[in-house]
Protein backbone atom coordinates (compact mmCIF):
# COMPACT_ATOMS: atom_id res chain seq x y z
CA UNK A 1 0.00 0.00 0.00
CA UNK A 2 1.45 3.53 -1.08
CA UNK A 3 2.22 5.65 2.02
CA UNK A 4 -0.58 8.70 2.05
CA UNK A 5 0.10 11.76 2.69
CA UNK A 6 -2.06 14.22 4.55
CA UNK A 7 -2.48 17.18 3.63
CA UNK A 8 -3.88 20.30 5.61
CA UNK A 9 -4.88 23.93 3.52
CA UNK A 10 -4.33 26.70 6.04
CA UNK A 11 -6.26 29.51 4.38
CA UNK A 12 -9.25 29.53 2.17
CA UNK A 13 -9.31 33.44 1.64
CA UNK A 14 -7.69 32.92 -1.86
CA UNK A 15 -8.36 32.34 -5.46
CA UNK A 16 -6.71 28.95 -5.97
CA UNK A 17 -7.51 26.27 -2.87
CA UNK A 18 -10.70 25.02 -4.36
CA UNK A 19 -9.44 24.36 -7.40
CA UNK A 20 -6.30 22.46 -5.94
CA UNK A 21 -8.60 19.93 -4.52
CA UNK A 22 -9.26 18.08 -7.76
CA UNK A 23 -5.57 17.52 -8.11
CA UNK A 24 -5.10 16.18 -4.39
CA UNK A 25 -8.44 14.34 -5.16
CA UNK A 26 -6.51 12.56 -8.25
CA UNK A 27 -3.35 12.19 -6.90
CA UNK A 28 -2.75 8.59 -5.48
CA UNK A 29 -0.38 9.96 -2.64
CA UNK A 30 -2.33 12.37 -0.75
CA UNK A 31 -5.68 13.10 1.10
CA UNK A 32 -6.83 16.48 2.27
CA UNK A 33 -7.89 15.54 6.61
CA UNK A 34 -8.58 19.15 6.87
CA UNK A 35 -8.44 23.40 6.39
CA UNK A 36 -8.83 26.74 7.97
CA UNK A 37 -9.86 30.02 7.80
CA UNK A 38 -11.14 32.93 9.79
CA UNK A 39 -14.14 33.34 7.89
CA UNK A 40 -17.19 31.07 9.03
CA UNK A 41 -18.98 31.16 5.02
CA UNK A 42 -15.55 29.90 3.63
CA UNK A 43 -15.20 27.20 6.43
CA UNK A 44 -18.86 26.05 6.11
CA UNK A 45 -18.44 26.35 2.07
CA UNK A 46 -15.44 24.21 1.98
CA UNK A 47 -17.05 21.13 3.79
CA UNK A 48 -20.04 21.20 2.09
CA UNK A 49 -18.07 21.00 -1.21
CA UNK A 50 -15.02 18.23 -0.17
CA UNK A 51 -16.52 16.83 3.02
CA UNK A 52 -12.97 18.08 5.08
CA UNK A 53 -13.24 19.06 8.24
CA UNK A 54 -12.20 22.77 9.13
CA UNK A 55 -10.57 25.07 11.95
CA UNK A 56 -10.87 28.84 12.66
CA UNK A 57 -7.33 29.29 12.64
CA UNK A 58 -3.89 27.59 11.79
CA UNK A 59 -2.87 27.00 14.88
CA UNK A 60 -5.92 24.88 16.24
CA UNK A 61 -5.23 22.76 13.23
CA UNK A 62 -1.47 21.78 13.23
CA UNK A 63 -2.94 21.26 17.33
CA UNK A 64 -5.72 19.01 16.07
CA UNK A 65 -4.64 16.92 13.30
CA UNK A 66 -1.19 15.24 12.24
CA UNK A 67 -0.65 16.18 8.88
CA UNK A 68 2.66 15.71 6.47
CA UNK A 69 2.27 18.35 3.94
CA UNK A 70 0.89 21.57 4.70
CA UNK A 71 -0.39 24.00 1.81
CA UNK A 72 -0.68 27.71 2.91
CA UNK A 73 -2.79 30.31 0.99
CA UNK A 74 -2.33 33.16 3.75
CA UNK A 75 -2.04 36.73 2.97
CA UNK A 76 1.52 36.97 2.37
CA UNK A 77 2.38 38.88 5.06
CA UNK A 78 1.59 35.96 7.16
CA UNK A 79 2.73 33.05 5.54
CA UNK A 80 5.78 33.69 7.36
CA UNK A 81 4.08 32.30 10.73
CA UNK A 82 2.67 29.27 9.31
CA UNK A 83 5.19 27.85 7.28
CA UNK A 84 7.89 28.16 10.34
CA UNK A 85 5.18 26.83 12.94
CA UNK A 86 4.76 23.72 10.70
CA UNK A 87 8.40 23.27 9.55
CA UNK A 88 9.11 23.15 13.49
CA UNK A 89 6.29 20.22 13.40
CA UNK A 90 8.29 18.21 10.97
CA UNK A 91 5.47 18.83 8.03
CA UNK A 92 6.71 19.87 4.52
CA UNK A 93 5.18 23.38 3.35
CA UNK A 94 4.09 24.40 -0.37
CA UNK A 95 3.36 28.23 0.03
CA UNK A 96 1.35 29.99 -2.76
CA UNK A 97 3.63 32.38 -4.52
CA UNK A 98 5.40 34.81 -4.34
CA UNK A 99 5.41 33.18 0.09
CA UNK A 100 5.52 36.29 1.62
CA UNK A 101 5.57 40.15 1.45
CA UNK A 102 8.85 40.19 1.54
CA UNK A 103 12.22 38.44 0.88
CA UNK A 104 13.17 38.48 4.35
CA UNK A 105 10.41 36.33 5.99
CA UNK A 106 10.90 34.30 2.61
CA UNK A 107 14.29 33.76 3.84
CA UNK A 108 12.85 32.81 7.04
CA UNK A 109 10.70 30.66 6.02
CA UNK A 110 13.36 28.81 3.40
CA UNK A 111 15.90 28.75 6.78
CA UNK A 112 12.94 27.21 8.93
CA UNK A 113 12.64 24.21 6.40
CA UNK A 114 16.47 23.70 5.83
CA UNK A 115 16.73 23.79 9.91
CA UNK A 116 13.57 20.75 10.18
CA UNK A 117 14.76 19.21 6.99
CA UNK A 118 10.99 19.11 5.68
CA UNK A 119 10.39 20.05 1.77
CA UNK A 120 9.84 23.89 0.53
CA UNK A 121 8.47 24.98 -2.51
CA UNK A 122 6.22 27.13 -4.17
CA UNK A 123 4.10 26.49 -7.36
CA UNK A 124 6.12 28.63 -9.95
CA UNK A 125 3.96 26.32 -12.62
CA UNK A 126 4.93 27.89 -15.97
CA UNK A 127 7.90 25.92 -15.78
CA UNK A 128 5.53 23.00 -16.13
CA UNK A 129 4.42 23.84 -19.39
CA UNK A 130 4.81 21.86 -21.98
CA UNK A 131 5.54 24.72 -24.72
CA UNK A 132 7.34 26.64 -22.09
CA UNK A 133 9.91 23.07 -21.92
CA UNK A 134 10.33 23.57 -26.04
CA UNK A 135 10.96 26.90 -24.99
CA UNK A 136 13.58 25.98 -22.60
CA UNK A 137 14.77 23.20 -25.43
CA UNK A 138 15.28 25.94 -28.34
CA UNK A 139 17.47 27.93 -25.47
CA UNK A 140 19.70 25.01 -24.43
CA UNK A 141 20.61 23.72 -27.54
CA UNK A 142 21.71 26.75 -28.82
CA UNK A 143 19.33 27.02 -31.35
CA UNK A 144 18.36 30.99 -30.98
CA UNK A 145 22.24 31.68 -30.55
CA UNK A 146 23.17 33.96 -27.85
CA UNK A 147 19.96 35.76 -26.16
CA UNK A 148 19.89 39.26 -26.48
CA UNK A 149 16.27 40.23 -25.18
CA UNK A 150 13.12 38.84 -23.87
CA UNK A 151 9.85 40.17 -23.42
CA UNK A 152 6.80 39.04 -20.79
CA UNK A 153 3.27 40.27 -20.61
CA UNK A 154 1.16 38.54 -17.92
CA UNK A 155 -2.28 41.33 -17.67
CA UNK A 156 -5.28 39.89 -15.22
CA UNK A 157 -8.06 41.76 -14.14
CA UNK A 158 -9.92 43.75 -13.13
CA UNK A 159 -9.27 44.20 -9.53
CA UNK A 160 -12.59 42.84 -8.69
CA UNK A 161 -11.78 39.16 -9.46
CA UNK A 162 -9.99 39.50 -5.76
CA UNK A 163 -12.99 40.92 -3.95
CA UNK A 164 -15.34 38.35 -6.09
CA UNK A 165 -12.75 35.45 -5.19
CA UNK A 166 -12.76 36.38 -1.33
CA UNK A 167 -9.16 37.52 -1.23
CA UNK A 168 -9.35 41.49 -0.92
CA UNK A 169 -6.33 41.53 1.27
CA UNK A 170 -4.47 41.37 -2.12
CA UNK A 171 -5.51 44.97 -2.75
CA UNK A 172 -3.62 46.55 0.53
CA UNK A 173 -0.44 46.80 0.42
CA UNK A 174 0.37 45.55 4.03
CA UNK A 175 -1.00 42.41 3.79
CA UNK A 176 0.17 41.67 -0.12
CA UNK A 177 3.58 43.41 -0.36
CA UNK A 178 2.06 45.15 -3.37
CA UNK A 179 0.71 44.78 -6.54
CA UNK A 180 0.35 42.98 -10.06
CA UNK A 181 4.71 42.43 -10.36
CA UNK A 182 4.14 40.56 -6.51
CA UNK A 183 1.15 38.46 -7.33
CA UNK A 184 1.64 38.08 -11.19
CA UNK A 185 5.28 39.63 -12.11
CA UNK A 186 6.94 36.87 -9.91
CA UNK A 187 5.79 33.93 -12.39
CA UNK A 188 7.64 35.60 -15.18
CA UNK A 189 10.57 36.66 -13.74
CA UNK A 190 11.18 32.62 -11.67
CA UNK A 191 10.58 31.53 -15.50
CA UNK A 192 13.03 33.59 -17.24
CA UNK A 193 15.35 32.91 -14.42
CA UNK A 194 15.11 29.36 -15.45
CA UNK A 195 14.69 29.49 -19.23
CA UNK A 196 18.02 31.67 -19.16
CA UNK A 197 19.52 29.79 -16.50
CA UNK A 198 20.96 33.14 -15.10
CA UNK A 199 20.52 35.65 -12.51
CA UNK A 200 18.88 39.14 -12.80
CA UNK A 201 21.66 41.76 -11.34
CA UNK A 202 20.42 45.10 -12.21
CA UNK A 203 16.51 46.46 -12.79
CA UNK A 204 14.33 49.48 -13.90
CA UNK A 205 11.33 49.81 -12.57
CA UNK A 206 7.94 52.05 -13.26
CA UNK A 207 4.49 51.70 -10.96
CA UNK A 208 1.49 53.06 -12.49
CA UNK A 209 -2.04 53.75 -9.72
CA UNK A 210 -4.98 53.69 -11.72
CA UNK A 211 -7.84 53.30 -9.12
CA UNK A 212 -7.49 55.13 -6.09
CA UNK A 213 -9.92 52.95 -4.13
CA UNK A 214 -6.77 51.06 -3.35
CA UNK A 215 -3.12 51.34 -2.13
CA UNK A 216 -1.53 49.05 -4.62
CA UNK A 217 -0.53 49.78 -8.36
CA UNK A 218 -2.61 48.41 -10.74
CA UNK A 219 0.30 48.40 -13.62
CA UNK A 220 4.18 47.48 -13.28
CA UNK A 221 6.68 47.64 -15.73
CA UNK A 222 10.26 46.89 -15.48
CA UNK A 223 13.55 46.43 -17.38
CA UNK A 224 15.55 43.75 -16.28
CA UNK A 225 19.37 42.70 -17.49
CA UNK A 226 20.46 39.23 -16.29
CA UNK A 227 23.96 38.31 -15.47
CA UNK A 228 24.23 36.31 -19.17
CA UNK A 229 24.05 40.12 -20.49
CA UNK A 230 20.33 39.25 -21.91
CA UNK A 231 17.97 41.90 -21.27
CA UNK A 232 13.60 41.23 -20.35
CA UNK A 233 10.96 44.07 -20.48
CA UNK A 234 8.46 43.25 -18.20
CA UNK A 235 4.48 44.37 -18.29
CA UNK A 236 2.46 43.11 -15.57
CA UNK A 237 -0.79 44.87 -14.95
CA UNK A 238 -4.19 43.98 -12.82
CA UNK A 239 -6.08 46.31 -15.71
CA UNK A 240 -7.31 43.62 -18.73
CA UNK A 241 -11.08 45.01 -19.31
CA UNK A 242 -13.52 42.34 -18.26
CA UNK A 243 -14.58 42.18 -22.13
CA UNK A 244 -10.65 40.53 -23.16
CA UNK A 245 -11.11 36.75 -23.47
CA UNK A 246 -11.09 34.74 -20.27
CA UNK A 247 -9.58 37.88 -18.72
CA UNK A 248 -5.98 37.54 -19.77
CA UNK A 249 -3.78 38.69 -22.02
CA UNK A 250 -0.04 36.60 -22.14
CA UNK A 251 2.91 36.86 -24.29
CA UNK A 252 6.24 35.28 -23.45
CA UNK A 253 9.04 35.77 -26.34
CA UNK A 254 12.80 35.59 -26.58
CA UNK A 255 15.28 36.88 -29.35
CA UNK A 256 18.78 35.63 -29.56
CA UNK A 257 21.73 36.41 -32.16
CA UNK A 258 20.72 33.26 -34.46
CA UNK A 259 16.81 33.48 -34.32
CA UNK A 260 13.61 34.57 -32.00
CA UNK A 261 10.39 32.37 -30.09
CA UNK A 262 7.15 33.77 -29.18
CA UNK A 263 4.60 31.87 -27.42
CA UNK A 264 0.60 33.81 -26.55
CA UNK A 265 -0.28 31.54 -23.99
CA UNK A 266 -4.24 30.63 -24.22
CA UNK A 267 -5.10 31.25 -20.75
CA UNK A 268 -8.25 28.58 -21.47
CA UNK A 269 -8.98 25.44 -23.87
CA UNK A 270 -6.31 23.16 -24.91
CA UNK A 271 -4.50 24.45 -28.26
CA UNK A 272 -1.42 26.44 -27.94
CA UNK A 273 0.95 27.64 -30.52
CA UNK A 274 4.34 28.14 -30.49
CA UNK A 275 6.58 30.22 -33.29
CA UNK A 276 10.02 29.53 -34.05
CA UNK A 277 12.23 31.60 -36.17
CA UNK A 278 15.87 30.20 -36.47
CA UNK A 279 18.86 30.68 -38.78
CA UNK A 280 20.56 27.49 -37.09
CA UNK A 281 21.27 24.73 -39.55
CA UNK A 282 19.53 22.36 -36.93
CA UNK A 283 16.73 23.52 -38.62
CA UNK A 284 17.95 22.94 -42.71
CA UNK A 285 15.12 24.43 -45.15
CA UNK A 286 12.55 25.50 -42.43
CA UNK A 287 13.76 28.37 -40.85
CA UNK A 288 10.58 29.28 -39.56
CA UNK A 289 8.32 26.84 -37.74
CA UNK A 290 4.69 27.09 -35.86
CA UNK A 291 4.48 23.96 -33.82
CA UNK A 292 0.78 22.84 -32.49
CA UNK A 293 0.16 21.71 -29.05
CA UNK A 294 -3.15 19.93 -28.09
CA UNK A 295 -2.94 19.99 -24.28
CA UNK A 296 -4.60 16.90 -21.82
CA UNK A 297 -7.67 18.62 -20.87
CA UNK A 298 -7.41 18.39 -16.84
CA UNK A 299 -9.86 19.62 -14.07
CA UNK A 300 -8.10 21.93 -11.42
CA UNK A 301 -6.08 24.68 -11.12
CA UNK A 302 -3.69 24.98 -14.40
CA UNK A 303 -4.85 21.69 -15.22
CA UNK A 304 -2.21 19.39 -16.22
CA UNK A 305 0.68 21.86 -14.33
CA UNK A 306 -1.26 21.98 -11.37
CA UNK A 307 -1.65 17.73 -11.18
CA UNK A 308 2.02 17.67 -12.32
CA UNK A 309 2.90 19.93 -9.71
CA UNK A 310 0.99 17.90 -7.22
CA UNK A 311 2.34 14.54 -8.32
CA UNK A 312 5.80 15.82 -8.08
CA UNK A 313 5.78 17.03 -5.07
CA UNK A 314 4.27 13.98 -3.46
CA UNK A 315 7.08 12.20 -4.95
CA UNK A 316 9.77 14.34 -3.74
CA UNK A 317 8.76 14.22 -0.35
CA UNK A 318 8.13 10.10 -0.33
CA UNK A 319 11.92 9.65 -1.94
CA UNK A 320 13.48 12.72 -0.15
CA UNK A 321 14.21 14.40 -3.02
CA UNK A 322 14.73 18.09 -3.13
CA UNK A 323 11.76 19.80 -5.46
CA UNK A 324 12.31 21.05 -8.64
CA UNK A 325 11.49 24.40 -7.26
CA UNK A 326 12.53 25.34 -3.98
CA UNK A 327 12.82 27.60 -1.52
CA UNK A 328 16.14 29.46 -2.73
CA UNK A 329 13.72 30.27 -5.91
CA UNK A 330 11.09 32.02 -4.02
CA UNK A 331 14.02 34.13 -1.89
CA UNK A 332 15.47 35.22 -5.53
CA UNK A 333 12.44 35.94 -7.09
CA UNK A 334 11.24 38.07 -4.51
CA UNK A 335 14.80 40.01 -4.30
CA UNK A 336 14.32 40.84 -8.10
CA UNK A 337 10.53 42.21 -7.05
CA UNK A 338 11.87 44.41 -4.47
CA UNK A 339 14.55 45.94 -6.63
CA UNK A 340 11.72 46.68 -9.01
CA UNK A 341 9.75 48.42 -6.68
CA UNK A 342 13.29 50.23 -4.90
CA UNK A 343 13.34 51.34 -8.90
CA UNK A 344 10.51 52.17 -9.56
CA UNK A 345 9.81 54.42 -6.03
CA UNK A 346 13.72 56.17 -6.44
CA UNK A 347 13.49 56.57 -10.57
CA UNK A 348 16.99 54.71 -10.48
CA UNK A 349 17.87 51.45 -11.69
CA UNK A 350 18.99 49.17 -8.92
CA UNK A 351 21.01 46.21 -8.39
CA UNK A 352 19.45 43.18 -7.23
CA UNK A 353 21.54 42.09 -3.68
CA UNK A 354 20.98 38.70 -3.21
CA UNK A 355 22.60 38.65 0.02
CA UNK A 356 20.93 37.14 3.22
CA UNK A 357 19.17 39.90 5.18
Amino acid sequence: MPKILKVGIIGLGHLHPVSYMPHFIKCSHTEVVAACDIKESLRTSFTKQFGVKTYTQWQELLDNEKIDLAYIFLPHCDCDAAAVACAAKGIHVIVEKPVASTSAKAEIIASACQKNKVLFSTPYLWRYHPVVRKMKEAVDSGLLGRIVGCEGRCAAGGLHRYIDGHSEWMLDRAQSGGGPMYNLGVHWIDLYRWLLNSEITEVIGRNVHVNPAYNIEDNSFAIATFASGATLALDISYTVPDSYPFGRDLYLSLRGTEGCISFAPSFEGTSQTLFICSNNKKFGGAPRQTIQFEMESIPGYCGSLGLEYVNEITHNILHQEQPFIGGDDAVKTLKVVEAIYDAAQSGQSRTVNYTKK
